[in-house]
Parts: structure tokens; sequence; C-alpha cells
């Protein structure tokens, strides 16, 4: 098979987009498939995949670097013109999907479109528009753009009613979420990020990976996990039960991985706060070195309201993190609340509730953890992921 990824968001830049793009591409490549990716040029990245074709672009920085396709290319017009191609997969509705759909219209084949974001919740990434404008606009975009591809895939079967009530109505959605790919969290070593940031050999280490960016709710965890933070002793107000119960936050610490444009914000509120030796923000990790922030957590916070992929969610599960997270679209496709983790509603209070009980019952944490690495080697690694995607590539191509 002979599959065209077309893309806006792609290598080198770190997000999910990206992640799973180049997953899938791993994975079917594998099994003897062969993919064309198409995608912005980044300036100054170099491609080592000769099946990489880049789109010209306008380099914009707006809160992330995020180079802006320009979906037209002589370029690649000719190259797409000579090129076989059996279905091809647009990952977005716009830009470089509306030269995804020229492509399949063109050569006849079937069009897949993955609807990754809700994208209500990214409309403050456009500038100078009221954000309610833009997020009308995305939606009805998306909703048109799925309503005439052959096949919608979405991440996680909780956001299909979402999906529903703003008027999709292609009857060929399927869940596939981006699997853990499990070479990159292999010999994982836990005490490589520990001492590198002082975390002590019996120290509970609460861990969050993620863009930091408003849509991911950033603020919300920092202010509950300082809840815990403030709060050392069992007579704490957060403690449940009477004095003497025995919750403690004592030898915590909090580690958040990620860049943003609210760095600079929560490294004024760590300050103001008096908490540097106790949160600390590391910027962007590299993907090799991600698998030990992972080993050396002990329990991963998330906190934001809505989650497509929730890719850093499966990975931390699969390397055996316990997850405390507010209960949203998507979030709770991944997490079984009282299994391997709390869902609690977005309240502070019971948000540093649930990670205190995890903090101070060790046997409870050790079965969450055996039960995150279960359902995430189950069920969300990437090999398992590509079979059900390859399942509609075949579908589709029988309706051709």
């Amino acid at each position: 098979m002979r599959i065209a990824i077309f893309t806006n968001n792609y290598l080198p830049n770190p997000y999910g987009v990206t992640g799973s793009a180049e997953s899938f591409r791993r994975e079917l490549e594998k099994r003897g498939h062969t993919v064309f990716i198409f995608a912005p040029r980044f300036p100054g990245y170099i491609d080592k995949n000769p099946r990489v074709f880049r789109y010209p672009s306008l380099d914009i920085e707006f809160k992330i670097k995020f180079p802006l396709a320009v979906p037209y290319s002589w370029r690649i017009r000719r190259i797409l013109k000579e090129l076989k191609i059996d279905v091809v997969h647009s990952q977005h509705p716009n830009l470089l999907g509306s030269a995804a759909a020229r492509v399949a219209r063109k050569k006849k084949v079937p069009l897949v479109f993955t609807w990754h974001t809700l994208y209500n919740h990214y409309a403050h990434f456009v500038p100078l528009i009221p954000e309610k404008w833009v997020a009308d606009y995305m939606i009805k975009k998306a909703v048109k753009y799925a309503n005439r591809a052959d096949a919608v895939v979405v991440p996680t079967a909780s956001i299909i009613p979402i999906l529903r009530g703003w008027g999709v109505t292609n009857k060929n959605i399927t869940p596939v979420a981006t699997g853990v790919e499990e070479g990159e969290f292999q010999n994982a070593d836990r005490n490589i990020i520990r001492k590198k940031y002082g975390i002590a050999n019996g120290g509970i280490l609460l861990l969050l990976v993620s863009r930091l960016t408003s849509e991911k709710n950033i603020e919300f965890v920092v202010r509950a996990v300082k809840r815990i933070l403030d709060n050392t002793g069992a007579d704490s107000p957060l403690a449940e039960g009477k004095p003497g119960s025995g919750l403690s936050a004592k030898g915590v610490k909090f580690l958040i991985s990620g860049g943003g444009d609210l760095v600079s914000e929560l490294k004024k509120y760590i300050a103001r706060e008096k908490l540097e030796d106790k949160i600390i923000i590391t910027g962007v990790v590299e993907r090799k070195d991600l698998k030990n922030y992972y080993a050396a957590g002990d329990i991963f916070v998330y906190g934001s309201k809505s989650e497509t992929q929730g890719m850093v969610i499966s990975e931390a599960m699969y390397m055996g993190l316990p997850v405390v997270a507010v209960n949203a679209t998507g979030v709770n496709s991944l997490i079984l609340n009282n299994a391997n983790g709390f869902l609690v509603e977005e309240d502070e209070k019971e948000f540093a509730q649930a990670v205190l009980k995890l903090i101070n019952d060790k046997e409870l944490r050790d079965k969450f953890s055996e039960n995150s690495k279960r359902i995430a080697r189950t069920q969300f690694t990437s090999g398992v992921s590509a079979e059900k995607l390859l399942g509609v590539y075949k579908k589709v191509m029988g309706k051709k």
C-alpha cells in the first residue's frame, strides 16, 4: 500500500500531531507499506527521509514556533503527478488538508481525515481575531471536511458525540489512538533525572509533561500542587479525616517538562511563592531523554480540560505511572478511574487530595502502577494502533 500523509505539523516540532504522523509512518513501513509525508518547510531543518516532501511555509512564532504551510507548490505538484498513491491521509482540514483533498480527488483515491483536535480549545493561537469567531470558523470547516472524507479517524471514542453534536454525519468514524513507541521507552534510568534535579531517593516526584500553554490548564495544576507543597503536616487542611491521619507531603517535588508561552509567568509565580526548591521547570525535553523523566516520576498529574490524543498520558501509563487528571473528554478514555488513577473535577482541593492519597499510600500507588502498564501495553502501543489504522485504509479502499 502507498500512503500519502499530509500534515501541517511535522518534525522537528515536538507536538502531538508530529508524534502521531511519525509513529504511524514508522509502523506502517515496518509492515512493508510505503509512506510519503507532505509537510511545511521548517527553516534550517534537513530531512533524512527521502520520502518527506516540504511545501513552502511562513516562519510564524506566536506562543509557539509553528511554520505555516503555503498549500501550493509547482515542485510538489510535479512530484505528485509521478507518484502512485493508494490512499491520502490528511491530518488537518485546512492548509495542507486542502492540498490533500485536491490530491485525493485528482488521483481518485480515498481520503482519510484524522480529527486530532477540539479546535475550539485552540482558537487563542490565532492573534487579533475574537476567539469565538475563530472557533466557529474552524469547527465549521472541519465538519465540512469530515463529511466529505471517506473515513474519519479520532484518537478516542469519547470525542465522537462532540463531533456528532457539531454536525459530523460521516458514518465511517473509527477511534485509533496514537500508540506508544515501545522502542523509545526501553532501558530507562530513574536515577539520571532524580540526581540531576536533586530528588531524594525516598522522595515523591510529581511529573507533568506538556506544552505549557493555556489550553493545557497548566496554571490549575500548579495551584493544586502548591496546596500540597504548602502543607507538609498530617493536620493540613487538605488531609482527609482527623489530624494524625498520616497524610503528609514531606519530600515531595514537582517536575514540569515542556515549553510554551506560559513559561515566564510560571517561573514568576514559583519565585513569588518561594517554591523554587520544590517546583522545577526543565524546558523542552529531547525525545530520546523523555523515558528517563517518566521513569523518575512517581505520579503523573494532568489538568487539560479536553484532550484528543493524550499521548503523554499513554506514555506515562506505559512507564507505570499512576495518573491524577481532570475528568475530561479524551482523558477519560485512557484512565480507568480508581484502577490506574483518579479522574477528578476541575477543583484544586479535590485534585490535591487525590494526589495526596497516592503520595501516602504506597500499596495503592504500586497497584495503580501495574494497572497503568497493563492497560497501555495491551491497548495503546504503536503496533496495535497501526493495525487498526490499516483496517481503516483497507475498508475505504474496498469502496473505491
